[in-house]
């Protein structure tokens, strides 16, 4: 690739850019089964701080991949679900999630 716009036209290169990010991926996988609260999502992910899964959230919204929710109620709610190219990707998490197995076992037999 001669110069960074190729990078921009490379499947490959958007990809790692979209899912880029430490929690981006176990939140595509806990979004799977249907619709979560941010409240739900921290607490299944208490490793995480609230602003970076705010943040996190944020990109996987502004690219595509999930839903944002919010209901004009007091207190305030807001739901997260996937979107039609967020749920496309939960076959390349069933591939990583085969992988992981694969990779798990031939290491525990080293």
């Amino acid at each position: 690739m001669e110069n960074e716009k190729d990078i921009h036209r490379c499947p490959v290169g958007i990809a790692q850019r979209v899912i880029s990010g430490k929690w981006k991926i176990v939140i595509i996988f806990l979004l799977k089964d249907g619709v979560l609260r941010f409240n739900e999502l921290q607490r299944i992910i208490p490793e995480i701080r609230r602003a970076y899964l705010t943040q996190q959230l944020r990109e996987l919204e502004a690219d595509g991949l999930v839903h944002r929710e919010v209901y004009k109620v007091v207190p305030p709610k807001v739901e997260y679900s996937l979107t039609e190219i967020g749920m496309k990707f939960l076959d390349v998490i069933s591939a990583i999630e085969k992988w992981g197995a694969d990779y798990i076992e031939i290491m525990a037999q080293a």
